[in-house]
């Protein structure tokens, strides 16, 4: 029978940042807050999350002992900025569908753990930072997030993956309290631009940028438009903001090669005309939680920020996006974009349009042309 020292020495050979031990019981406390909060978070059993079933370990695995907690740093090289200011930095070499990355890592983990009588499973749905925070390896932020205790120079640029053994270990001392110094004025707070942190470290998912990126199911509502700026998918407002990430995010990194020679596969002119081969082949690999089916979801987020980009060399693609595109969705929000952006060639496309349009579309055109004349005059 392996010991906790072994396991340690294995985790950290596969590059991770940090290992912690909790015992199997169940989240009570986690289960009650979301049984609390159904009308923020009973959409994601709609989307297979089942994250009331993850408040128990032993619904992964009968025999579960102990949940080892990994800590993988995913910002151990820098990023292309023509990327990263669009998307979430998580996303960019995620590789939960081509298993060509920190996939490998934790399959070599479980091989170790299987070579060793030992069974294990890797489920999706535990509360991966609350089971950290148990194995006392870090702390939380205001901003909901996780912050590393002795790894990552104590950044929140990481993600605990939970490995639920068979194998009782002694569980480490749980950290699980807030670790914002007192002195940040709330800086993640005041830097959300849709309000959705509270400030009592909760979240209303329903109002952050990467839930309705990738989650909503109908077009983005007009006045969160604005404030969701140039994000495409996902977001990192709160963590670039926080005093807690500065140490990590003044050193000079690496650039990360993989996502280098992948960023001309999101260009923002590329994206808005995509089909559906184009997108299963480079894009939903690793930013899967919008399907091919969703495909109308990434041309409206792709068009309200070319709207947000104020930028009139974007208006040639919009107008085009806005006759080869049939969801209303898009439509809307590329007759939004087209009002932000502004100019006569803008305008008068809205108008001529309006004339064949009804319903969302219409009622979006209508309201760009109020918005163009209100900008015009003043």
């Amino acid at each position: 029978m392996i010991v906790k020292e072994q396991v340690i020495e294995e985790a950290r050979r596969h590059g991770f940042a940090d290992v912690g031990f909790t015992s199997a019981d169940p989240f009570d406390s986690h289960r009650e807050c979301l049984s609390g909060r159904q009308d923020e978070y009973g959409w994601a059993e709609s989307v297979g999350l089942a994250l009331m079933a993850g408040t128990d370990p032993k619904t992964v695995l009968p025999s579960a002992k102990t949940i080892i907690v990994l800590l993988y740093n995913y910002l151990q090289e820098s990023i292309p900025e023509a990327v990263e200011r669009y998307f979430g930095r998580c996303y960019l070499d995620d590789d939960r569908i081509t298993k060509d990355g920190l996939a490998i890592k934790i399959k070599a983990f479980r091989s170790f753990l299987r070579d060793n009588g030992i069974d294990s499973k890797v489920p999706s749905n535990l509360p991966h930072r609350v089971a950290a925070a148990r194995a006392g390896l870090g702390t939380f932020g205001k901003n909901c997030l996780f912050y590393a205790g002795r790894s990552s120079r104590q950044s929140s640029w990481v993600i605990p993956v939970t490995v639920v053994v068979d194998q009782e270990f002694t569980p480490d001392e749980p950290t699980m309290v807030m670790g914002c110094p007192q002195w940040c004025r709330n800086a993640c707070i005041a830097a959300c631009p849709t309000r959705a942190l509270r400030g009592d470290g909760t979240i209303d998912p329903r109002k952050c940028i990467s839930y309705l990126t990738y989650f909503g199911k109908e077009i983005t509502p007009r006045e969160l438009r604005e404030p969701m700026g140039m994000y495409v998918y996902g977001c990192d407002r709160c963590q670039d903001v926080c005093p807690r990430n500065i140490p990590w995010l003044s050193q000079e990194l690496p650039v990360n090669r993989r996502i280098a020679a992948k960023a001309g596969n999101f260009e923002l002119t590329v994206l808005l005309h995509m089909d559906r081969d184009y997108f299963t082949g480079k894009v939903w690999p690793h930013m899967f939680y919008m399907s091919p089916d969703d495909l109308w979801k990434w041309k409206m987020n792709v068009a309200r920020v070319m709207g947000n980009s104020l930028d009139d060399r974007y208006v040639p693609d919009l107008l085009h996006a806005f006759d080869e595109n049939g969801d209303e969705r898009v439509r809307g929000m590329i007759a939004w974009s087209l009002g932000r952006i502004g100019g006569s060639a803008a305008r008068e496309f809205l108008k001529r349009s309006r004339i064949s349009s009804d319903g969302l579309v219409r009622d979006e055109i209508d309201a760009a042309l109020d918005y163009g004349g209100k900008m015009k005059s003043s």
